[in-house]
C-alpha cells in the first residue's frame, strides 16, 4: 500500500516509502524524509502506538523536518500497511514483543542507518515505548535520546488486575485461543468523537478518521488474546524493580494528565527509577498527546526542543 493522501492530511513533500521483507509472510511498510533545512540535526525515528499508521504522523514529520531533523517512521507488523498476522486483517495480533524488536532492528538496519544522518533519536508512543525500553537495555542501541508519549507501562480499564489478566491471557493462548479477538472490542468505525479517550481535538480526530475512511485497509480492530498476553508479559518486565536502571539511553517520558488508557502514576514511578530519565505531565491531555489540541502540543514541543540536542529553535515550526 502506498502512502495515503487526503485533503486535510497531504503527504509531506519529499517522501521516500517502501517495504522491508522481514521473513516469509512479514513485510513492514516505512516512510522517510530528509530535513527541510540546510542545518541538519540528525534523524528522529517515529514509532507509532498500537492501531496507528504512518499517515497519522504526517503533521509531526513536518514539524520535525522544520526543526532540522530527517524523519523515518514504520508500521509495526500486524497494523497499518504492514503484513497482518491473522486471517482476519482487523485483528491486532503479535505473539511476543520480541517480534516488534525484530521489526525495529530491520527498520534501523534497512532504512535508517543507510539513508538517514546520525545522531538518531527515538520518538515513541504508548506501545512503542514498551518496545523501545526493552531495546534500550541492550548494548549497541542506536539512539542517543528517546522521547516517549504516554508510554505503555501499565494499562488502565482492565476488568481485573493486570497480573491476573496476563495469567488468563497466557492460559487461553496455551490452549489455542491466542488469535481470537478480545471480547467486546470495538471497530475504529464505531468510534465517535464525544467521549473518546484519545484526543480532545475534534479536527485532528476526524482528520485521522478520514484517512481510515479513504484507506480502510490501514485499520485494526481489537487486539487478540495473544497480543494481550504478550503485552502483559512485556509490561511485567518493565515493572520489575531491576528493569528501569538497566535502560542505557536517556529518556523523557511525557504523560497525559487525563489518560484513561495507560497509567500516569506508573509512568512517574518508572521514570523515578531510570538512571537518566525525566518526566512531564501535560494537564488536560488525553492519551494521544501528539494528536491533541494546539495548546497541549505546544507544551510537548517546548519540552522536546529543550531535551533533544540540535533543534534549530529559531526556525522551528
Amino acid at each position: 500500500m502506498d502512502l495515503v493522501s487526503t485533503p486535510k492530511n497531504p503527504i509531506p513533500l519529499g517522501a521516500s516509502s517502501g517495504y522491508l521483507d522481514i521473513r516469509k509472510g512479514v513485510r513492514l511498510r516505512y516512510a522517510s524524509w530528509q530535513s527541510a533545512l540546510r542545518e541538519r540535526s540528525g534523524t528522529v525515528c517515529i514509532f507509532p502506538g498500537r492501531n496507528e499508521f504512518i499517515e497519522k504522523y504526517f503533521e509531526v514529520a513536518g514539524e520535525l523536518r522544520r526543526r532540522g531533523f530527517a524523519v523515518a517512521v514504520l508500521d509495526w507488523r500486524g497494523q497499518g500497511g504492514s503484513s497482518r498476522l491473522t486471517r482476519s486483517t482487523m485483528k491486532g495480533h503479535v505473539s511476543d514483543f520480541s517480534d516488534y524488536e525484530e521489526d525495529l532492528a530491520h527498520f534501523m538496519k534497512g532504512v535508517v542507518l543507510p539513508d538517514c544522518p546520525a545522531p538518531y533519536y527515538a520518538l515513541g508512543h504508548s506501545m512503542a515505548s514498551t518496545v523501545l525500553f526493552r531495546v534500550a537495555t541492550k548494548r549497541g542501541c542506536w539512539f542517543s535520546r528517546m522521547v516517549m508519549t504516554a508510554p505503555m507501562i501499565q494499562l488502565l480499564g482492565l476488568p481485573v488486575s493486570q497480573g491476573l489478566c496476563g495469567r488468563l491471557a497466557d492460559g487461553l493462548t496455551l490452549i489455542g485461543f491466542g488469535k481470537q479477538a478480545i471480547p467486546g472490542g470495538d471497530s475504529w468505525a464505531n468510534h465517535a468523537f464525544d467521549g473518546n479517550p484519545l484526543t480532545s481535538d475534534r479536527e485532528r480526530f476526524f482528520r485521522n478518521l478520514s484517512v481510515l475512511q479513504a484507506a480502510p485497509g490501514l485499520a485494526v480492530g481489537p487486539p487478540t488474546i495473544g497480543w494481550l498476553n504478550a503485552a502483559c508479559e512485556a509490561m511485567a518486565q518493565l515493572g520489575s524493580e531491576k528493569f528501569a536502571p538497566r535502560v542505557r539511553v536517556p529518556a523523557l517520558l511525557v504523560a497525559a494528565g487525563d489518560d484513561h488508557v495507560v497509567s500516569s502514576e506508573a509512568i512517574e514511578d518508572f521514570s523515578s527509577r531510570l538512571r537518566a530519565g525525566s518526566q512531564l505531565v501535560l494537564r488536560g491531555s488525553r492519551h494521544e498527546i501528539l494528536q491533541e489540541r494546539d495548546s497541549i502540543r505546544e507544551q510537548f514541543w517546548a519540552a522536546f526542543d529543550a531535551y533533544v540536542p540540535g533543534v534549530v529553535l529559531s526556525k522551528a515550526g
